[in-house]
């Protein structure tokens, strides 16, 4: 993947990328004590919201003792989930990530009581750990989806706390007025809540069929069709472009995936940091 992948770098991070030395190691410092749920998410065990909601149901030991919010451990406590000891890693290994090319018709949950598609089925096997969706799309919206093995990244990166931006082309059923262009970026009043775009782009169209260029800083279910829905615009076509710092490939097909590089992995890391 192309550094270019990543936007809105800063020239002086980009300098120290290009003057690092690829290494074939994929690991960092050796684990120290942590919060429980930022070491088991880590370690790839789940979310830390899942891992949290492990704790307080009491399913999580720290030597032989039920661990509750807040409690540290490290390598050299015995740790069990379900009763079943946790081995942790000597050093915490840099996490997978995935970007995948959602197509429409795919759900994003491992399972479906309906029978749907999933976009698990589509993604590589892993050994010791799972894969976590950093944000999700509903059944009929494609682009980008990302995924990780780290539930403290997918946390970073999900967290309203942080501000990450999505941008979406929508394709619309008629042009918009300069009246709900306005409303659309001043704040349009759901059910959950006030909603607005930061910025909204005119790319275009023929015919019946106008494309707009969108971005917003949360991710709310179904927010981008809900705020056209309540100014009676029909949405014909949605498809997420990028996420915070990472685009959408275009030359990564529908239904196709790829997988970071140990460079690219740091690269991003250091973005948000």
């Amino acid at each position: 993947m192309p550094v270019d992948r990543f936007k809105n770098q800063k020239k002086d991070r980009k300098r120290k990328f290009s003057s690092s030395t690829p290494s074939n190691s994929n690991t960092t410092s050796a684990v120290k004590p942590e919060r429980l749920q930022k070491l088991l998410a880590q370690n790839g065990l789940g979310s830390r919201r899942e891992i949290e909601a492990m704790i307080v149901a009491g399913h999580i030991s720290v030597n032989n003792i039920i661990a509750k919010l807040g409690d540290r451990a490290g390598v050299g406590d015995k740790i069990r989930i379900n009763g079943k000891i946790i081995q942790l890693r000597l050093s915490v290994q840099l996490p997978r990530i995935l970007i995948y090319h959602k197509p429409e018709g795919e759900i994003v949950s491992v399972r479906d009581p309906q029978g749907r598609p999933s976009v698990f089925e589509k993604l590589p096997r892993t050994r010791t750990s799972k894969w976590i969706a950093i944000g999700r799309l509903d059944f009929n919206t494609s682009g980008l989806l990302i995924f990780t093995t780290d539930g403290a990244l997918a946390n970073r990166l999900m967290h309203p706390r942080y501000q990450m931006e999505r941008e979406y082309a929508v394709r619309t059923i008629g042009e918009l007025t300069a009246e709900q262009i306005t409303r659309l970026t001043t704040g349009i009043e759901l059910e959950d809540g006030l909603a607005k775009f930061d910025q909204l782009h005119d790319r275009g169209g023929e015919g019946v069929n106008r494309w707009y260029g969108v971005t917003l800083k949360e991710g709310r279910n179904r927010e981008v069709r809900r705020m056209f829905k309540a100014l009676g615009v029909t949405v014909s076509r949605l498809m997420r472009i990028r996420f915070g710092p990472i685009a959408l490939p275009p030359r990564l097909k529908r239904g196709k995936w790829l997988e970071l590089t140990t460079v690219e992995v740091e690269q991003l890391l250091m973005l948000i940091d």
